[in-house]
């Protein structure tokens, strides 16, 4: 999922993630991507600090404090940056922060890679709770 209010980046990024194999849900506001979130259970949320209603911080917030989306991984995709954004960022549970224009490539090897590492933490409890029902 993108969230993002500037729908021209949302494009931007919708046709070079989906290049990149990708299937993008886009979201223009904080109160949508929760919406989507809670509905799609996204795989891995990009979303901008900047939002029209609840900044970024405040989605991730919400989304880390819901159980069907607490170990969603999250990434940061703004025109802010330093270090209070990377620190509060990490404090909300993001897996990284990028900093406005992205480079495409990069962004989808860290997408590819943290949604590997988010199903392998998920392979693994399931295993793990497997193991202590027997």
């Amino acid at each position: 999922m993108v969230v993002d209010d500037e729908s021209d980046f949302i494009e931007l990024l919708k046709y070079n993630l989906e290049s990149q194999g990708f299937e993008v849900l886009p979201a223009v506001d904080g109160m949508e991507a929760l919406n989507i979130a809670r509905r799609e259970l996204p795989d891995v949320v990009l979303v901008d600090l900047m939002l029209p209603d609840l900044d970024g911080f405040s989605v991730c917030e919400i989304l880390r404090s819901q159980p069907s989306t607490a170990r969603v991984p999250i990434i940061i995709v703004s025109a802010l940056d330093g270090e209070y954004v990377r620190s509060r960022g990490f404090q909300t549970g993001v897996a990284c922060c990028f900093k406005k224009p992205v480079d495409m490539k990069v962004l989808g090897e860290t997408i590819r890679s943290n949604h590997e590492l988010h199903l392998e933490s998920m392979r693994t409890e399931l295993a793990e709770d497997v193991r202590r029902r027997k």
